[in-house]
């Protein structure tokens, strides 16, 4: 009887040793080697132990569930987590308890370069709980307008010309954002905008004091800047052109702006006479508008087409034309110009709405 109790101990001994080596090789990493998993905790420790499996971050699941039991574990905050498969349980668990900002409710919005408010307006009402008239009300907000005058070094009374169409147009970042929810304000949406309007205007703040030029002239030469400019490395070229125009005290002869006055998109149709010929604060095809630049910007600009207008290319150029596959050709006098553009109707090269 001896002989079968000290075999039976020995037994129990056994097993019990090799359970233990067993939950302790559980808890381990599930590998030697970094590999990032996006970990989502939308429920209790329980709730996500079979989840944790299927991810490949845990070796077994009643293994997990022991050590949270032996731990009294029940305290996990909901997010999202950066996870390693070469993690230990009990660094998982850390993270866990750790917690983080992930918000499940956040939404992020993209907002293009080269959009104008009416876009923007849109977009906002797409993306969040705000319609199109209450971005266009904020607009026109004067004690609102005024506050950014004086919180914004950038930001002058240029934007409560009676003639502006859109009073932050230009001044809008593009960029993409994350906001808490749809339940974001159009002031908030604006805010952070500005900010980042600011921060990337920073750098070019000696360049912009040095110039004869306002902020509000220059975002509105950079807003032209980047539609005229249909490539990057061409928009350096098409601000000397345009500064070359200005200085001789010709107008712009800016289709874009044309555009913008007649509150028409270029790829919706084709200017009216009427509308090509109309005297507008905007239309620099007109020829009041010899010397100068619209009453305002016509587009949110990048900070390429903002560097552009700062720091132009020199030249001798006055006129520019795009083909339709976006290349640019610069010309000096207008009968180059009208020249290039016969050849690139023969070609087949002329760009048609």
């Amino acid at each position: 009887m001896k002989k079968i109790l000290l075999v039976f101990i020995s037994l129990i001994v056994l097993i019990t040793a090799s359970l233990f080596i067993f939950y302790t090789m559980s808890l381990k990493a599930v590998s030697s080697n970094s590999s990032e998993v996006e970990f989502i905790v939308d429920g209790g420790y329980y709730d996500i132990i079979p989840k944790l499996k299927k991810a490949g971050l845990i070796r077994n699941e009643l293994c997990f569930k022991i050590y949270v039991k032996l731990h009294k574990l029940n305290n996990i905050q909901k997010g999202k987590y950066t996870l390693n498969k070469n993690m230990s349980v009990e660094e998982i668990i850390k993270e866990f308890n750790k917690g983080n900002t992930y918000n499940p409710d956040a939404i992020t919005i993209t907002f293009k370069e080269g959009k104008h408010m009416r876009s923007i307006a849109s977009t906002i009402a797409e993306k969040t709980n705000n319609t199109e008239e209450e971005v266009f009300s904020l607009l026109k907000d004067k004690e609102y307008l005024n506050e950014l005058i004086k919180n914004y070094w950038f930001i002058d009374e240029s934007i409560l010309n009676n003639d502006i169409y859109y009073s932050l147009e230009g001044y809008l970042y593009p960029e993409t954002y994350e906001f808490k929810n749809k339940d974001v304000t159009v002031k908030e949406i604006f805010k952070t905008m500005l900010d980042q309007m600011g921060k990337r205007l920073e750098p070019y703040k000696t360049d912009i004091e040095n110039s004869k030029y306002s902020v509000h002239q220059i975002l509105t030469l950079a807003s032209i800047v980047e539609l005229e400019g249909k490539k990057v490395e061409d928009r350096k070229n098409v601000a000397g052109v345009f500064y070359n125009r200005l200085n001789s005290g010709m107008s712009l002869g800016s289709d874009v702006t044309t555009y913008y006055a007649a509150k028409v998109d270029m790829s919706e149709r084709d200017l009216y006479k009427t509308e090509v010929d109309s005297v507008n604060a905007y239309n620099t095809r007109s020829s009041s508008m010899a010397g100068k630049l619209p009453v305002g910007p016509i587009c949110n600009p990048g900070i390429e087409s903002i560097e552009a207008a700062l720091k132009p290319e020199k030249s001798d150029y006055y006129y520019f034309v795009a083909d339709k596959n976006g290349k640019t050709y610069f010309t000096k006098t207008n009968s180059e110009h009208n020249r290039k553009i016969n050849e690139l109707k023969q070609a087949g090269l002329w760009y048609t709405y």
